[in-house]
């Protein structure tokens, strides 16, 4: 498949870039946010007001999608595409970060991990090549090689091992591809530790990936080690190609990481709060809940230009909420990605003109990280 990145312009201040990524199924600017569509779907909503709100690009997830409905089934019905009624981007997982997350139900080897089934306890063996494979049967734009989350904490040895072997992994990716398969991105591991970061980031560079992706963060380490892990990995990274950031996150951790040369990211934040009645908005995060709400014709942000905000009032939408109605799913998640992208694609207009200090002074005034935090960890 087609895939090519071309840096538009650099940020004189900062380590942020602006971008063009070019695929098969479209085009799309760097720095993006993508939705994550595990399931092939973004919770609520269709694919027609995904693009309403400015989704340019989607994520899947290759060991979802395998074992429910298989990726031989989608491939006999024309690709995850076709299948989901997508024609822009797709960039699927490889299922990494469910070794971290189903740490009960998996055992890992050289060869690769072993499930057990969430659905039916049945028992699945995926190695590096078995994702490849997967992946090209999808038919998707960006494809992710098989690593291992490392969690937080680890010891240094076992984050070693595990780091080394991802990089085992990696290269039995790249030898696993075919002619016309999806571009395919390395993963960054090495936990916390500075030497394993550096480390893996110099060995998957000169081996020659699309893109790369930077991995085991955002799993419960302080958000400062977050930003001090990008400060040492990205500049190892090579410049001619994009950088993804997987897993992250809030608005002021993107904003961060941009200003680090990150170029593309995924969060479930943005869906999943709106879910809990948990709104983005310029100022900070509104909970819908709230019972001084109940009588509030005012939309969630006074200007903004989403259909939640252009039609239904905040009384509207707390009553949807405490309702139970799926429509209040669906309203929010508008509300949310909405915001997500526009802020987004002000960044993408600071880069450009120049004014990303400002835009980060700006904010920053506005936002604030801490009551962020909190709230998050409440919903």
């Amino acid at each position: 498949m087609a895939f090519f990145f071309e840096r538009l312009k650099t940020d004189g201040s900062t380590q942020a870039r602006l971008g063009r990524v070019s695929t098969d199924h479209g085009t799309f600017l760097t720095p993006a946010f993508m939705p994550v569509g595990t399931l092939g779907t973004v919770k609520s909503l269709t694919p027609e007001e995904l693009v309403g709100v400015g989704v340019e690009i989607l994520l899947a997830n290759t060991y979802h999608l395998y074992l429910r409905p298989g990726h031989e089934t989608i491939e006999r019905l024309g690709g995850l595409h076709r299948f989901i009624h997508w024609e822009r981007p797709i960039l699927t997982d490889s299922g990494g970060y469910q070794i971290f997350s189903l740490g009960d139900l998996r055992k890992i080897s050289e060869e690769g991990v072993t499930f057990q089934s969430h659905l039916d306890g049945s028992l699945h063996f995926l190695t590096p090549e078995k994702v490849v494979e997967i992946q090209r049967a999808l038919g998707v734009d960006i494809a992710m090689v098989l690593d291992e989350c490392i969690p937080y904490p680890s010891p240094y040895e076992y984050a070693k091992v595990s780091t080394e072997r991802t990089g085992r992994w990696a290269r039995r990716s790249l030898q696993a591809l075919r002619e016309g398969d999806p571009a395919l991105f390395g993963i960054v591991q090495g936990g916390v530790f500075r030497d394993l970061r550096e480390e893996s980031a110099r060995q998957l560079r000169d081996l020659g990936f699309s893109g790369f992706a930077l991995g085991g963060l955002s799993v419960g380490e302080p958000r400062n080690l977050m930003l001090e892990i990008l400060e040492w990995t990205t500049p190892l990274l090579p410049e001619d190609a994009p950088r993804y950031l997987m897993g992250v996150g809030t608005p002021r951790d993107i904003l961060d990481a941009i200003m680090q040369g990150i170029d593309l990211f995924d969060c479930v934040l943005p869906t999943r709060n709106a879910r809990n009645g948990s709104l983005f908005t310029s100022y900070g995060r509104l909970s819908i809940k709230q019972a001084r709400y109940a009588q509030d014709d005012r939309p969630i942000e006074e200007g903004c230009g989403c259909y939640t905000c252009r039609h239904y009032s905040r009384a509207y939408l707390r009553h949807l909420y405490l309702s139970k109605e799926i429509l209040s799913s669906r309203l929010n998640t508008i509300h949310n990605l909405f915001y997500y992208l526009g802020l987004l694609k002000k960044i993408r207009a600071a880069i450009d003109g120049g004014t990303l200090l400002d835009l980060q002074r700006d904010f920053l005034r506005q936002w604030d990280a801490d009551d962020d935090a909190k709230e998050i960890a409440e919903t």
